[in-house]
């Protein structure tokens, strides 16, 4: 009997009861809130349908199905699906705001922190009918931190010097900082970019984290990767000024001043991570050659040996020896070990 139907009427899909069997969705819900599970669901349904409409991602499901079936393609596939769906313009910007609420909850709970971040969803702010701000941080008090998330490329710094009255209104960084801060009554705001969907005029700016003194900060994160650091760094930073601005009139180019080295030593220290992790990857990679040149000269070595005992080379031999299976499957296990490294 079939679980699911179609119903025509109604236009929608209804399941009766089953059960599923799979150790990783298991996990998966296992680890949620319960209040939380029926939600995350139908969303998982709704990703699972987006991409199996995809025809490169249905080959690619196809393929890991008959020919490889490890837990290791099935993350690979997991992945592909979220980068597939990232890029989807109707669903990205929402399933952005999901993710970053809650990886600052998240990171709230780890840093013992009483901060709540909550999603504004359609709910119209301080403004007639507007909705920056996709995100309200609430610190102690009534204190909030406004939260914008912009994934759209088409979003440059805008500047005020840079700024042409009389064209028509075009968001910018500037501006969703300044209406989200009027819009949800905040006291610092925040817009978040993403690394693969920003434009150049914002990356000069910042690189990692930026601060408009008066206006408010700017944080690239990268949720391909699962990177939100520069999230947390400019959150913190965000808190401390809204924590402590209340209690005295801050100077306003002392305190940018300040701000700003923060940021640069901030940057400074990513760009010699990132040296060390390339500097990682290029050793793995000279090590896997070294490997493979050893593994092949180990292999060539043995075939000569047995050349030199009978003068020949069976027909199986010869075939072992040009396929060279036998040295592939030993790579691969080397290659692995060097990838956990």
């Amino acid at each position: 009997m079939s679980i699911l139907k179609i119903n025509q009427k109604l236009k929608r899909v209804e399941i009766s009861s089953f059960e599923l069997d799979n150790e990783i969705v298991f996990n998966y819900f296992d680890n949620l809130p319960t209040d939380q599970r029926d939600d995350k669901f139908v969303r998982a349904i709704y990703i699972g349908v987006l991409a199996m409409m995809e025809d490169r991602l249905s080959s690619f499901l196809a393929k890991t199905n008959n020919e490889l079936g490890t837990e290791l393609e099935s993350l690979k596939m997991i992945f592909e699906m979220k980068k597939e769906l990232f890029y989807k313009t109707t669903i990205k910007g929402s399933l952005a705001e999901e993710d970053i609420a809650e990886f600052l909850n998240q990171y709230f709970n780890e840093k013992k922190l009483k901060d709540r971040a909550l999603l504004t969803g359609n709910a119209a702010g301080e403004l007639p009918k507007n909705k920056t701000g996709d995100i309200i941080c609430e610190l102690e008090g009534d204190l909030k931190i406004a939260i914008e998330c912009k994934f759209d490329k088409s979003i440059k710094l805008g500047a005020i010097e840079d700024k042409e009255v009389f064209i028509r209104k075009t968001d910018t960084a500037w501006s969703q900082l300044i209406e989200a801060d009027a819009n949800r009554n905040s006291k610092v705001s925040l817009i978040v970019f993403d690394r693969s969907l920003v434009d150049n005029s914002i990356l000069k700016f910042a690189e990692n984290v930026g601060y408009i003194p008066e206006i408010g900060f700017i944080a690239i994160i990268d949720s391909q990767k699962g990177d939100y650091s520069n999230l947390a760094i400019a959150y913190m930073l965000a808190r401390d000024i809204a924590l402590n601005a209340k209690k005295l009139e801050l100077d306003k180019d002392i305190l940018s001043a300040i701000v700003n080295r923060i940021i640069r030593s901030i940057n400074e220290i990513t760009a010699i991570k990132t040296l060390v992790q390339r500097n990682i990857e290029t050793n793995k990679e000279i090590l896997k050659q070294i490997e493979k040149s050893n593994l092949l000269m180990e292999f060539n070595q043995k075939y000569l040996e047995k050349f030199l005992q009978s003068g020949t080379l069976s027909k199986k031999d010869l075939l072992d020896f040009y396929m060279g299976e036998e040295v592939k499957d030993q790579f691969k296990l080397v290659e692995k070990e060097i990838g956990e490294i």
